[in-house]
């Protein structure tokens, strides 16, 4: 079984909501933790983490609106909008409150989540990514790294039409500190689901949509930081400590990670480390 691969005791089942159609995979039973992925990546990236965690917990893995095998809706891709996605996508399930562990672009969906429903969040672990308009975000803007944030549009559609994979390479091959963790088989995989119709287009749209996210985010701190316990966790070959520096513009109480030997993509980097990190999070008392 390759590490994207969940174990055929996860059930799948597509979660209409919000205007749109989430493909979700549940697993166990106990206290709930929800899995947010990130860009050019699916829920199944998750899937070790998953197999780990179902032991002792009922897990929820979605692809985000418009990734993987959601459906890929016109509009929507504010995170705002997608934090409402995951409430519903809960609310289905008939799961009140639950942790979170985010990614990448997912960070920025459980944020929203967690700021309009703090209620519902036990403890939230976020990895390696920045909240839009929180913290240095205008300095980190800057990076010239990062200049698919601004990528999209008809013609950039164009451009990465039927070349997928060379477009995903850039950014296992960039953000990683050792690129040939990502494995060729995980690169196929998601070049595949990227290249049907429609995903491409929604990627760009997460990205289209980060000026409008600044905003939501400022007015979500205006209203105070999170309360719930917060694990900042950074790949050390990336965003490192910062990630704990910008958290702490968020919520009040913040606990800092690492995951060492890795960059961006801490589930192909170090997925040991990653899922010790996060279960001894998640099984703290305090």
């Amino acid at each position: 079984m390759q590490p994207f691969e969940f174990p055929p005791e996860f059930r799948m089942q597509d979660v209409k909501t919000n205007g749109t159609t989430i493909h979700v995979r549940t697993g166990g039973s106990g206290p709930a933790v929800l899995l947010l992925h990130g860009y050019v990546e699916t829920g199944d990236m998750w899937a070790p983490m998953a197999i780990d965690l179902v032991r002792d917990r009922t897990v929820v893995v979605p692809d985000l609106r418009g990734m993987g095998l959601s459906s890929k809706p016109d509009g929507g891709f504010d995170k705002k909008t997608q934090g409402v996605d995951m409430a519903g996508v809960l609310d289905t399930l008939q799961i009140e409150r639950a942790a979170l562990v985010t990614h990448d672009i997912g960070n920025m969906v459980g944020y929203a989540f967690a700021a309009q429903y703090p209620a519902r969040v036990t403890r939230f672990a976020l990895i390696d990514a920045p909240l839009p308009g929180v913290g240095p975000w205008d300095e980190i803007l800057k990076n010239p790294l990062l200049w698919h944030f601004r990528f999209g549009g008809p013609d950039m559609e164009r451009l990465v039409a039927g070349r997928e994979r060379i477009y995903l390479d850039r950014f296992w091959n960039e953000f990683s500190a050792t690129p040939a963790r990502f494995s060729e088989a995980a690169r196929e995989h998601y070049a595949k689901l990227y290249a049907l119709p429609g995903a491409m287009h929604c990627g760009f749209m997460q990205f289209a949509a980060f000026d409008q996210d600044a905003i939501d985010n400022r007015r979500f701190l205006e209203k105070g930081k999170l309360e719930m316990p917060v694990l900042a966790i950074g790949g050390e070959k990336s965003f490192g400590k910062t990630m704990a520096g910008i958290m702490r513009y968020a919520a009040r109480d913040v606990r800092e990670g690492i995951i060492p030997d890795s960059g961006h993509w801490i589930m192909e980097e170090n997925p040991g480390a990653t899922i010790s990190a996060i279960r001894a999070f998640l099984d703290a008392k305090t």
